[in-house]
């Protein structure tokens, strides 16, 4: 026999009331009732008026419900536990009763089956789900973004994450704090008025990097406070992953006391990066391990400087910052979108599918709805960046003038040229062997010890840059060396590779943020209630982080091949040398 439960006069639901009690039935009544009031008009609407629910002892194991063509199936054990509750906590919020999720569970599949509905087969969907589009294929990508997610059955395939996802839109009063993307996507859908959660944290987190040392620290971005995204730029560098350059996002964030405007482009000490990068960081990286996908590839927060100081007075690059077109609202969107890929996306890294340049795309592509309309796909920066201006949201004019693109902050020049002025400096009165700056850097440091040894208070300043900018490129080489070596198999490597694992464990935390909130019930976007252990984790993390890479670089020479430590420790004896030559010079020479 099948009875009817009409909770809205334009919805109903039927369900098999065979072998059911009459306080089975009531409560089977009440279930249905409390599902139909949670659907959207549009949802309920579209339920087939022939659908009926059946409670079932004979579902597969682990599996609570199934939706057929005009049957719901219900593992009857769900009926028991929604009794089992007292009536005023069926309905609780943070209770999410499994009957009443599983119920809303089936109905989605439904729904999404229905005309009317087809939402795992939206591309706007797909694309905030995390099914992204990739460069060279046709077809979209799996969905990497595996942390943070409130049940992993979402990842099987857009259909489950639908079904997944409509359970928590409807139950969760937290979900458009944690999902706020996809909340206003679904209510668009719905044609529902978006309500903003309750007790959404007002900024964004980000878990930002701060500086070489490997320390970090949370960053709370408050999206008011971002005037502009720039395109930003490394220029080709000399190592086989760098060739194509390397391709971020700069934020260009307002000092606290200066309104949003031109000027915060001034505020270089309080701008960001947002940087796909591989393993630790991009610097020659191994090309095997970049073409088969071995390496992480996750979304980092880095200070402009420390951007600027890697590449342009480590790997004597150029940088260019190009501003994107896009209105407030559109920036908006970006950071939230790039706080989701910060917290929950578990990438792979390929050089030639999935490189910095895809990840960007892909970031543009989700994050701004005007730009996912654009063919923008690319798997080189300089691709990227000629179809962001083909298609008008990149705007290259800023750099016609080279001073101009300077002193405003649109190119930060290589240290190249300063480095070989200096060089230019010390041939004045020193005949050096060399005449550029890049054959002096290769120079052993027993050949450039006895020119240091001699110049005098000019050329000992020009030479004691020169010094610093080798051992800053040695510093680049010698964490490319650590890396190898925690990636090595040999006996020999042992020691080295326990102490960098240590390390790293700490440092993974700046690869998937999310380790830092395991255990913890939140999914999405961390919220106010995880505030306090996030913060303590930071903090704990932080402290261990600095300690141990002051610990790690004073055993890290020893490490070292025979000649890559008599280069490393003859610099640093060339440091000492012309240090203590400059403060003899500068008190020899010195007027009375």
């Amino acid at each position: 026999m099948l009875a009817v439960s009409a909770a809205q006069a334009a919805a109903t639901l039927a369900f098999d009331s065979t072998n059911l009690t009459p306080q089975q039935f009531d409560a089977s009544r009440e279930l249905l009732d409390a599902a139909l009031v949670l659907l959207p008009g549009s949802w309920r609407n579209a339920l087939d008026p022939n659908l009926t629910v059946h409670w079932r002892n004979d579902l597969p194991e682990h599996v609570v419900g199934r939706a057929k063509s005009r049957k719901l199936l219900l593992d009857r054990h769900l009926l028991d536990g929604w009794m089992a509750q007292p009536a005023p906590d069926r309905f609780n919020d943070t209770g999410k009763p499994a009957a009443l999720a599983t119920l809303i569970h089936e109905l989605a599949h439904v729904y999404d089956r229905s005309p009317q509905g087809k939402l795992s087969r939206d591309p706007r969907l797909l694309d905030l789900a995390g099914w992204q589009k990739q460069p060279l294929r046709p077809w979209r990508s799996d969905n990497a973004f595996r942390d943070r997610s409130p049940d992993r059955y979402e990842l099987r395939n857009p259909r489950e994450f639908v079904a997944v996802n409509l359970e928590h839109y409807l139950l969760d009063p937290d979900y458009a704090c944690r999902r706020p993307a996809l909340a206003a996507w679904f209510a668009e859908r719905f044609g529902v008025t978006a309500e903003a959660g309750r007790g959404c944290a007002p900024v964004l987190p980000y878990v930002q990097s701060e500086g070489h040392d490997g320390g970090m620290s949370l960053l709370d971005l408050d999206p008011a406070r971002v005037y502009a995204v720039d395109y930003l730029l490394a220029e080709n560098g000399d190592e086989a992953m760098s060739l194509w350059g390397h391709s971020m996002l700069r934020l260009v964030i307002c000092a606290p006391t200066r309104a949003p405007g031109p000027e915060c482009r001034l505020d270089l000490h309080y701008h960001r990066v947002l940087s796909f990068r591989a393993f630790v960081n991009d610097v020659q990286i191994s090309s095997w391990r970049g073409l088969t996908g071995s390496y992480p590839s996750r979304l980092f927060v880095l200070p402009l400087n420390q951007v600027i100081d890697e590449y342009n007075q480590a790997e004597l690059r150029d940088l260019i910052s190009i501003p994107l077109m896009l209105r407030a609202d559109e920036i908006a969107a970006l950071l939230e979108r790039a706080a989701r890929v910060h917290w929950s996306y578990d990438g792979r890294y390929y050089f030639i599918g999935n490189n910095c340049a895809a990840e960007t795309f892909k970031l543009l592509h989700d994050g701004v709805l005007r730009l996912s309309g654009e063919r923008l796909s690319s798997i080189t920066p300089h691709g990227l960046l000629r179809r962001l201006e083909h298609a008008g949201f990149a705007d290259r004019s800023v750099l016609d003038n080279p001073t101009d693109a300077i002193r405003q902050g649109y190119r930060f020049e290589s240290a190249a040229r300063h480095y070989q002025t200096m060089l230019d400096v010390a041939r004045e009165t020193l005949p050096l062997p060399t005449d550029k700056v890049e054959d002096w850097f290769a120079l052993p440091p027993s050949a450039r010890r006895p020119w240091l040894q001699q110049a005098r208070l000019r050329a000992s300043a020009a030479l004691f840059l020169l010094e610093q900018g080798t051992h800053r490129r040695q510093e680049l080489r010698l964490r490319d060396f650590l890396k190898r070596r925690l990636l090595a198999g040999d006996v020999d490597a042992k020691q080295a590779r326990d102490a960098i694992r240590l390390l790293l464990d700490n440092i993974g935390t700046l690869l998937r943020p999310a380790a830092l909130l395991d255990g913890e019930v939140g999914y999405g976007l961390p919220q106010l209630n995880e505030r306090p252990r996030l913060l303590a984790q930071v903090e704990s993390r932080n402290a261990r982080l600095t300690q141990g890479w002051t610990a790690l670089w004073k055993q890290a020479p020893e490490q070292l091949p025979a000649r890559e430590r008599e280069d490393w420790e003859g610099t640093e004896a060339n440091l000492t040398l012309i240090s203590e030559r400059l403060r003899k010079l500068a008190t020899e020479e010195s007027p009375p």
